[in-house]
């Protein structure tokens, strides 16, 4: 593979999933190869044969050469087959085997939790960049905290409330959160004290007062998502509280909840969805937020921005970094401005 080739490539594992094609997608739509991989074969097949010229290659988790040999010539791997437990380390181990950066869009708190503990000192060490939870949940929270805190390095609390008008979950969404569940021993999480606890209290019910035109629903405290790793991975601040919209936690928990249903040409779904963050120091309040069309789909544009910017050098550290930590959140969200519309309130 000639060198101008390989830089512009880049192998997406769970490429036939549903995020993997909204990625593959916005691969193709931004001038980059993607190389498809994934551990079902015929599923691979059938996506090559809506994507005339790209090459897929099988490879499964549990097979380290294979892995190697689906990685050989491509610039950087986008892993977007969960359940991230199961999945995340040996691609990391894989990438790091290459010597190229690693992204995923890893929602699984344990997951997440577990790329930092056991490859940070190897990811620096190699000098690559490893960003896991680069994704709806996890990298765009962490990207609108650290936008919202700007100079502050420290707060005494942040604030991330999720409104979305719906959720109809993925199957991988849905396996993803058993997982999360069974480590837990059914217990929640949450961030706390500068510390993940566990614990069985039901969760409260409040009221949120979204930006217009969502304006005040009923929410759901402590629904705990990657944001509980991402932010405190390199912000100083002691608690970490994320909210859910009660509807939408209600439709993820509904039995049979359907799946994504798409409504337009790019394959989106009509939810829309609006992440409202507040950080907290003192008795100063700072605050942005950021409203879209689909969370499933967004994830694309999040983790290829952040593939685009580790492959042109636009990155702030090696090792495994959050969102945040790797690069110049406010610029990375006006990247996504055809994609994401930014609400900063007046001061």
């Amino acid at each position: 593979m000639a060198g101008r080739e390989r830089e512009r490539t880049v192998a997406v594992f769970g490429a036939y999933g549903h995020t993997g094609r909204f990625v593959v997608a916005e691969l193709c739509e931004r001038g980059y190869v993607p190389l498809l991989l994934g551990r079902d074969g015929d599923k691979l097949l059938a996506l090559a044969r809506t994507r005339p010229g790209l090459e897929t290659r099988q490879a499964s988790v549990d097979d380290p050469a294979s892995l190697d040999r689906a990685l050989r010539g491509a610039a950087a791997v986008i892993n977007c087959a969960g359940p991230f437990a199961t999945t995340a380390a040996p691609l990391i181990e894989a990438a790091l085997r290459a010597g190229i950066p690693y992204v995923d869009v890893a929602a699984e708190i344990e997951a997440n939790l577990d790329t930092f503990a056991h490859f940070a000192e190897r990811a620096r060490a190699a000098g690559t960049v490893v960003v896991p939870a680069m994704a709806f949940y996890g990298g765009l929270g962490d990207l609108l905290v650290t936008t919202a805190m700007g100079d502050w390095t420290a707060a005494d609390e942040v604030h991330v409330a999720y409104g979305l008008s719906s959720w109809h979950p993925t199957a991988g969404t849905l396996a993803a959160g058993a997982v999360s569940a069974r480590r837990r021993g059914g217990r929640r999480v949450r961030y706390t004290g500068g510390k993940l606890e566990y614990h069985d209290d039901a969760l409260p019910t409040l009221e949120w007062p979204f930006p217009a035109p969502l304006g005040t629903r009923s929410v759901i405290g402590e629904f705990s998502m990657a944001d509980v790793v991402t932010v405190p991975s390199h912000l100083a601040v002691p608690e970490v509280r994320t909210y859910m919209t009660a509807d939408a936690a209600a439709d993820l928990s509904a039995p049979g909840a359907p799946a994504p249903t798409a409504v337009d040409e790019r394959g989106r779904s009509a939810q829309t969805f609006v992440v409202d963050v507040l950080a907290r120091s003192g008795s100063t309040e700072r605050r942005v937020a950021a409203a879209g069309q689909d969370i499933y789909a967004v994830s694309a544009p999040l983790a290829v921005e952040a593939v685009d910017r580790v492959l042109t050098g636009r990155t702030r550290t090696t090792g495994v970094a959050s969102a945040g930590a790797a690069f110049d959140a406010p610029d990375f969200l006006r990247a996504l401005s055809s994609h994401l519309s930014l609400h900063v309130p007046a001061p």
